[in-house]
């Protein structure tokens, strides 16, 4: 009996001590995460950068956008090129996205899954809100060079159920992020490259994309700059998507 007991207390210290280990590992995976985002971008900032969709022929079709983005929920962008496209702008507000189209009546709503521009890129991953607003760490691996994060999303209005992150140590910068469906199917792969200076610190200025339900078609988003920028709460309003380039 008293070795029963024994042996069940040593079980429980046990699991106890794996249990606030894991604890602490999904501590420090949200405070690496945290990090990730103020690495990749400011709080609140503007950005011009370019869409590239390349088909499997090779063709190519080129979007230019500037966005702005303020706190976690709020950011909007405006369509500069081509011809066909400018003017045209979207606007999201936590899980709520908009497109709105000159000379038509008023915006309509989007989801995330669609795409405004086409190939691989998702409206999501174009108005990107930060990965901790959106995800839970639910474990992390400590490589030596790099950790891994899995992460979880908080609700069934984001964009891909969960999302494996490759983190590299040193800068806390991702350099690749596997998406993936409930199911446990891989939507797309992000790649994260050309570190440039931005503000004063290091951050990708390119994102690659493939995608396995897409084969042959690669979308890569460049940017050719990030600035910290704090605009006025009306700019992140429907009445205010015609009025975008006004504070250009």
């Amino acid at each position: 009996m008293t070795k029963h007991i024994s042996s069940t207390l040593v079980l429980a210290s046990i699991f106890a001590l794996l249990f606030s280990a894991g604890l602490v590992h999904a501590q420090d995976g949200a405070a690496i995460l945290k990090k990730v985002d103020a690495n990749l971008q400011p709080e609140s900032f503007e950005s011009y950068r370019k869409l590239i969709n390349i088909e499997p022929s090779g063709a190519k079709r080129e979007y230019l956008l500037y966005t702005i983005k303020k706190g976690d929920d709020k950011i909007v962008s405006l369509f500069l090129s081509p011809a066909s496209e400018k003017g045209r702008a979207t606007l999201r507000l936590g899980d709520n996205l908009w497109l709105y189209i000159p000379n038509v009546g008023k915006p309509v709503r989007i989801t995330s899954l669609q795409s405004v521009v086409g190939g691989v890129f998702n409206n999501a991953d174009i108005m990107r809100l930060d990965y901790s607003v959106e995800y839970t760490v639910q474990n992390m691996e400590d490589g030596k060079s790099e950790y891994v994060l899995n992460l979880k999303a908080k609700t069934a209005a984001v964009a891909y159920d969960k999302l494996k992150m490759w983190v590299d140590k040193k800068a806390v910068i991702p350099t690749k992020i596997e998406c993936y469906a409930a199911t446990g199917l891989l939507i797309k792969t992000l790649y994260l490259k050309e570190i440039k200076p931005f503000e004063g610190v290091q951050r990708p200025s390119v994102i690659e994309t493939d995608s396995p339900l897409y084969k042959g078609y690669q979308s890569i988003i460049a940017y050719a700059n990030v600035k910290k920028k704090i605009v006025a709460d009306e700019v992140f309003t429907l009445e205010f998507l015609g009025k975008i380039e006004s504070i250009r």
